[in-house]
């Protein structure tokens, strides 16, 4: 156990910091909207590694007007506290805090048996937050945890709304200079991503590479106890250097030299729990189809080529096609809608996204960069209503680079939208 003056020393230096904290400008997230305290449930912000999950609690609780309380577990002080230290840490709370009804919990699933302190608390009527980057906290675990008596809210890093935010690019303004501004800050959006510290430092390879081998290492090979580290490590990096792409387990086993195909599937389902990237299931009726062709998206456009050995080029329209799908995840995952992809063989027409209620396909959308060629906009528009004609669709969306019209193919109306428009949309 940890005596009680260390304890009283490492949380006592967090509320002075918490203080300066709330001196400072802080980015709003569209996400904050999400925390329920009236609910009883412990509200979990989870999410990427450096995505602004502490800043998003903070700027909830400011905002909240009452007194609470704030622990930090990631302070390597904190490294070898057990959960027989928790009670202490909730009585050196009291003691520097007062009383108060709402606790902010960071990172505390570094601590063994975390989970039976929070449910005690919720069990009387403690309004908790919690943050965890942890693969353990992320994964499936945590519904076991805390059985019921938790809501996710899953936060990425910035919306390209948020990223002018941050940048002071108006968003509403009509005017000529207005619109310039807001796609020069969507091409520079396109190439450096939303993780919030990006917009602050200037060595982006070296901030990434450092936050890739922690997830790697700290988040999932600790906690799952990985036995082939270098064939693990080698298909994270090979997804992050080939996303958006359409995943093979066995030619991804064979490449790496991995002779269990099941190894390397739990291997993709780790990188996917801890958000450093999001899988896309192919879209059927049926649910044996969509187990497999699974695509794969970085979490960030910044991890497809700030990483050292990447030989990336511009990649302009896998970058915007992976700004899209995160755009909607953002959007429809709290409204309880699915995303998918679209594929019809033997045509192998093709639609990037089709956003579905229930059994039913509310939207399909297609995104291509540049589609002045005839061949290329015959192609995208034709994936589109291949789509449409799939699932008995008719709201269809095609997303660019700066083109905007409204058309009309085989009978369907189609929204042609510039995407850093439709990344503002309300």
């Amino acid at each position: 156990m940890i005596d009680k003056r260390t304890i009283e020393k490492v949380l006592t230096e967090q509320l002075e910091e918490l203080a300066v904290l709330k001196e400072s400008s802080l980015c709003p997230r569209d996400e904050e909207s999400q925390v329920d305290f009236d609910s009883g449930l412990a509200q979990v912000v989870i999410g990427v590694r450096r995505s602004g999950k502490s800043i998003l609690c903070h700027n909830v609780l400011m905002k909240l007007g009452e007194k609470f309380a704030y622990a930090d577990f990631d302070d390597e002080r904190f490294k070898d506290l057990t959960s027989d230290d928790l009670d202490n840490v909730l009585e050196v709370l009291y003691k520097i805090n007062g009383d108060f009804k709402v606790l902010l919990l960071d990172e505390i699933q570094n601590v063994d048996g975390w989970h039976l302190f929070v449910n005690r608390l919720l069990r009387k009527k403690m309004r908790i937050m919690i943050t965890g980057s942890n693969a353990k906290l992320l994964s499936a675990e945590l519904a076991t945890y805390l059985t019921g008596r938790h809501e996710p809210i899953v936060l990425y890093p910035f919306s390209f709304k948020e990223f002018c935010l941050y940048k002071k690019v108006d968003t509403d303004k009509m005017t000529t200079s207005a619109e310039g501004f807001r796609r020069a800050a969507f091409d520079e959006y396109m190439q450096q991503g939303g993780f919030p510290e990006l917009m602050k430092i200037k060595n982006h390879t070296k901030y990434i590479g450092t936050l890739v081998d922690n997830i790697l290492k700290r988040d999932i090979e600790k906690r799952y106890k990985i036995k082939y580290r270098l064939a693990f490590e080698n298909i994270a990096q090979h997804l992050l250097n080939v996303s958006p792409a359409t995943m093979d387990f066995t030619e991804l086993s064979n490449l790496v030299g991995l002779k269990s195909v099941h190894t390397t599937e739990n291997y993709v389902k780790y990188l996917n729990e801890a958000y450093l990237i999001k899988l896309l299931q192919k879209y059927s009726p049926k649910s044996k189809k969509r187990i497999y062709d699974n695509k794969v998206y970085t979490i960030d456009v910044a991890l497809m080529s700030e990483r050292e050995g990447t030989l990336a080029g511009d990649n302009l329209g896998w970058r915007l096609e992976t700004l899209v799908y995160i755009e909607l995840l953002r959007r429809k995952t709290p409204l309880e809608q699915d995303v998918f992809y679209y594929k019809k063989r033997p045509e192998s027409e093709e639609c990037d996204f089709v956003v579905c209620k229930k059994n039913k396909v509310l939207q399909a959308i297609q995104v291509c960069y540049d589609i002045t060629e005839d061949k290329t906009r015959k192609r995208e528009i034709n994936g589109l209503i291949s789509a449409a004609k799939g699932t008995k669709c008719t709201d269809l969306l095609l997303i660019t680079d700066h083109e905007r019209a409204d058309i009309e193919g085989q009978g369907y109306k189609i929204a042609i939208r510039p995407a850093y428009e439709w990344m503002l949309e309300k």
